[in-house]
């Protein structure tokens, strides 16, 4: 039985902002974030949803509820293996902070290994698709883990150089035979 994932990037922060790493920093949306949110509830309102399900951090949750919103379903099933790529010490900073003090190719103490993001997010969504066979879910989760699954789903093909994960973006998954298989990209607006 095929269980169906939009896997949805949440709204914009300060620090998406500030172009700051936020990894597992509990940092939550704004007021643009907040209006993105909306928006891809709308634009997921076109298709029936049977439940949504969430990161814990504030960002991805906040947005989790206002997107069950627009479609009318029950708050979101919180996941905690949904959770961003733990950054290490490089949480905080700036992209150009972060090539100053650690820069391409150099070991970042704390930094999780998207091997290691996969080894705990794949697990979760096989649970999700089995506890929800054959339904249509909204996942909501973060730029690293969406990335780290994309990678995955096309063998390493996606996100391609320079490709960007855009906040409110929507990334259409099933999940069939015991594996995660990329539907569609739908960027946001």
């Amino acid at each position: 039985m095929i269980t169906k994932f939009a896997i949805v990037r949440h709204g914009q922060t300060d620090w998406n902002l500030e172009r700051r790493i936020q990894g597992s920093t509990d940092i939550p949306l704004n007021s643009t974030g907040r209006a993105q949110a909306a928006e891809t509830g709308l634009r997921l309102s076109r298709r029936h949803w049977d439940a949504v399900v969430t990161s814990p951090l504030l960002r991805a949750h906040e947005s989790a509820r206002i997107i069950a919103g627009e479609l009318d379903l029950p708050a979101p099933l919180v996941v905690p293996e949904l959770t961003e790529r733990h950054h290490g010490q490089i949480e905080g900073l700036t992209f150009a902070q972060r090539q100053a003090r650690f820069p391409d190719g150099s070991s970042v103490p704390g930094l999780e290994t998207r091997q290691a993001v996969l080894d705990r997010v794949l697990p979760a969504l096989e649970d999700i698709a089995l506890t929800y066979a054959g339904r249509e879910m909204v996942v909501v989760c973060h730029g690293g883990v969406i990335g780290t699954l994309l990678r995955y789903a096309t063998d390493g093909t996606r996100p391609a150089a320079g490709e960007l994960i855009p906040n409110g973006s929507i990334h259409e998954f099933r999940w069939e035979s015991g594996r995660l298989q990329l539907e569609d990209v739908v960027s946001a607006r």
